[in-house]
């Protein structure tokens, strides 16, 4: 299913300071500097609906959303020789459900959406987040559940900060508008209940698809039609205060934000680029390109 229509149609879509120092991501060139490029044309960036990247911890792979014929699945690049490979659809992704959003936790497990059943009594067609974990020789276990952020409204698009802390987005009752963005503690191995991130983030219209900094003192997320975006939906920021406390949220700017629709915010593990998806395809940017007071929270690797 297209996340874009699932996010407007059916609206039930959507390195701590210290990254990895062993870390070393082949980047395709041409590299972008302050101009948003197309990541990997041809390979992440094709005809179909791509969005959202996340590399994996070793940073050989890449996985990615790709939406046709009205379902999303999720595909996987590895970086082979001098060359990314042409992808293909992981194994747990095979069947007639939807899948997407693919990001890793802190621990390892590959944490993703779908809108297949928790059980079956389950007649709810709606998305919830599950995870995989590695099983040797690229393989993954069964999909888990991850029951304690679920409910019975849509969760979607995971980010972790480097504590295993869980931010989502999800339109479940009770919130500042019709998507909000909730957060997720990882207490004694186990996930407390999602809380909202409050006003300064969440508006009346439609906020989804945090993106959380490691030390978790800043979040990036898309909100839906405020009235200084630039376009459809934008990406917008709010850095965490002193007290502990969310800034008022603040637009990207033009560098970043289009006239279109601008989601899946994420920054490489590595901090050296930010990607997001727009117009279709998966972009990336020189994280130097973000505004002063949240470039300034990235630590980069060399």
């Amino acid at each position: 299913m297209k996340k874009h229509t699932i996010l407007i149609c059916l609206l039930i879509m959507g390195c701590s300071r210290h990254p990895h120092r062993d870390l070393a991501i082949s980047y395709p060139f041409p590299r972008p500097d302050s101009t948003a490029l197309t990541f990997l044309p041809g390979i992440i960036s094709g005809d179909s609906l791509d969005f959202n990247a996340a590399f994996s911890p070793d940073g050989t792979s890449c996985y990615f959303s790709r939406s046709s014929g009205g379902v999303s699945d999720i595909y996987v690049t590895q970086f082979e020789g001098d060359q990314w490979q042409l992808p293909e659809m992981v194994s747990f992704s095979k069947g007639p459900f939807s899948e997407a959003d693919p990001v890793f936790a802190p621990n390892g497990a590959l944490y993703f959406i779908s809108d297949r059943p928790s059980n079956e009594k389950d007649t709810l067609k709606n998305f919830n987040i599950w995870y995989v974990k590695p099983n040797g020789k690229g393989k993954w276990t069964e999909p888990v559940n991850e029951r304690a952020v679920n409910s019975d409204s849509t969760e979607y698009y995971i980010s972790f900060s480097a504590n295993g802390n869980l931010y989502l987005a999800s339109n479940r009752p009770g919130g500042y508008g019709s998507h909000d963005i909730y957060m997720s503690r990882l207490e004694d191995g186990a996930y407390t209940t999602p809380v909202n991130l409050g006003p300064a983030i969440n508006a009346p219209q439609m906020e989804h698809d945090p993106y959380v900094t490691p030390d978790e003192n800043a979040v990036i997320f898309t909100s839906v039609n405020r009235d200084d975006s630039k376009g459809t939906a934008d990406l917008y920021y709010s850095v965490k205060s002193a007290d502990n406390t969310w800034t008022p949220s603040r637009n990207l700017g033009t560098l970043i934000n289009t006239p279109t629709y601008d989601f899946c915010p994420y920054i490489s593990p590595d901090g050296k680029y930010f990607f997001f998806s727009s117009e279709r395809d998966v972009k990336w940017i020189k994280t130097d390109a973000l505004p002063g007071e949240l470039k300034q929270l990235i630590v980069k690797t060399e």
